[in-house]
């Protein structure tokens, strides 16, 4: 009997363990993905302000650049697709979009001298350069949350709770295009 007893309580202590860890993993996963939200709030804000700055930049530029209205409308085509994105895949891919599309209005106005000493511009392309900035480190903190919590969905033992618990990776990661790789041609 006593035998039998100390066997119950052996099994019993080895499940509260087990499920101890289970439920540990899983808390674990769910803080992981609430941090990948958090970040992809941040990359959305940082996104948001470089579309609000966007018209004040397409304005001034266009006070000077009156026949180059092609990749003026690239940018706001661009902008407007980031603004209308549902999904974090939308987003990723507009604003890819629009980093290109960015990157052809300011080798533009390498070929407008007056523009480029011109204070509202000088003023907003620093906004932007800053801007630009804060997106690329919300971008990398963003994929850095996603690569950790992806690591832990597949390691073992965390993969058995993330199994029993429903967690899947995720593979919205920011992503440089080939558009992006090119380096940009300035003339003059």
């Amino acid at each position: 009997m006593k035998g039998g007893l100390l066997i119950v309580g052996i099994v019993v202590i080895v499940a509260l363990v087990f499920s101890g860890q289970l439920m540990g993993s899983r808390n674990q996963l769910v803080t992981e993905k609430n941090d990948i939200d958090a970040r992809w709030a941040q990359v959305e804000n940082s996104m948001k302000r470089r579309a609000d700055l966007i018209p004040n930049l397409v304005e001034t530029v266009k006070g000077y650049a009156k026949q180059e209205q092609t990749v003026i409308g690239e940018v706001a085509n661009a902008r407007a697709a980031l603004l209308g994105a549902r999904t974090k895949d939308d987003a990723i891919n507009a604003n890819n979009q629009l980093s290109g599309a960015l990157g052809r209005l300011l080798v533009l106005t390498e070929n407008y001298p007056q523009l480029k000493s011109n204070e509202n511009f000088l003023r907003l392309q620093d906004e932007l350069a800053g801007t630009e900035n804060r997106i690329a480190v919300d971008r990398r903190d963003y994929n850095e949350a996603i690569k950790k919590y992806n690591t832990d969905v597949q390691l073992f033992p965390r993969n058995i709770a993330a199994a029993i618990f429903g967690f899947h990776p995720d593979n919205a990661y920011f992503k440089i295009t080939e558009e992006e790789k090119k380096v940009p041609q300035v003339k003059f």
